[in-house]
């Protein structure tokens, strides 16, 4: 039994509740959808068969997380690992379904470990202009007594044009505390003094040291094996598109970009193979009617890790300073 603390979203398919299984899409080969049959859906199904019958140049934001190049199962489904020739064309086979789907303005991002990362990247260049990898220092990882820890992924950002793309920096930056308060004049330069403390909000860069795994005691936390935190999702998702814009994820999990997008008030569509993982994430999504919150996004800003106490002494004062 589990404690009542522990959220962890890991029904079986016996207990999904019936509004739930009611709403995800089932894919059938010979059907094509229309945009507005498959807007703001998780479609049960294999992703390489369903791109096929999206509608094409409708996506302004693509977020791939694929398996990465290791032995691993997936709800009784194991992905084998590849020889580095075999994953490269496994990655092709996906973009060459995903391009046509793009808008000529739209960004992918494409989730790795490092040594995936030293497959694909040869392969994204071909297809995309590179306009960053990002560095996810995750916090855990394994140890090792003959290597170093592993405890980070990458994350590439891509654009279909090199010049015509979203980039909404100002939507991401990040509220740190001032360890050494400059001041001009007698006067805070560049942060703001609050009874919570001094912060700066800070222009985000390509390490993201302040975003964690998500752990049991999270209401976002679900039993799949390789889940994203909706506060990573939140980053690319708000630096790269817009309100109303349509994201779109073809490995979709547990569904955290599904549920962020919605929670920023974006459209979606997700495919997954797991009629199980469809089934959470879209309990998850249902979730997300009531309850818009993101863990460590509050203000507009991103915070740092273990700083919920500390977002909540900043905001009570916003509030009662009105």
């Amino acid at each position: 039994m589990k404690s009542k603390r522990n959220k962890t979203i890991d029904f079986s398919l016996a207990d999904a509740p019936a509004d739930v299984m009611a709403r995800i899409i089932q894919a059938k080969k010979e059907k094509s959808f229309s945009l507005e049959q498959v807007t703001n859906k998780v479609i049960n199904g294999d992703s390489f068969q369903v791109m096929d019958q999206l509608p094409s140049h409708s996506i302004d934001l693509a977020l791939v997380d694929p398996p990465y190049n290791l032995n691993k199962k997936y709800d009784g489904m194991t992905f084998k690992q590849m020889k580095p020739a075999e994953y490269q064309q496994y990655t092709e086979d996906w973009i060459n379904k995903l391009k046509p789907l793009l808008k000529a303005s739209a960004s992918v991002y494409v989730f790795a470990d490092w040594e995936t990362s030293i497959v694909l990247a040869p392969v994204l260049e071909q297809y995309f202009t590179i306009k960053n990898r990002i560095t996810w220092q995750r916090e855990k990882g394994r140890g090792a007594l003959t290597n170093w820890k592993n405890s980070s992924e990458d994350i590439w950002f891509l654009t279909v044009d090199p010049h015509d793309y979203v980039f909404n920096v100002d939507q991401v930056k990040q509220r740190r505390p001032v360890v050494a308060p400059y001041k001009e004049d007698g006067h805070a330069k560049d942060w703001q003094a609050t009874k919570a403390g001094n912060f700066r909000d800070t222009m985000p860069s390509n390490l993201w040291d302040d975003i964690s795994i998500p752990y049991w005691s999270m209401p976002e936390n679900t039993d799949h094996p390789t889940q994203k935190p909706e506060k990573l999702m939140a980053k690319v998702i708000l630096a790269s598109s817009n309100p109303g814009d349509l994201i779109f994820d073809p490995f979709a999990g547990a569904g955290s970009s599904l549920v962020t997008a919605k929670k920023l008030g974006r459209h979606f569509i997700g495919i997954e193979q797991s009629l199980l993982y469809c089934a959470w994430g879209q309990y998850r999504l249902n979730k997300a009617n009531n309850d818009p919150h993101i863990q460590g996004y509050a203000d507009g800003v991103f915070w740092p890790r273990n700083s919920l106490s500390l977002q909540k002494k900043y905001l009570k004062e916003k509030d009662n300073s009105k």
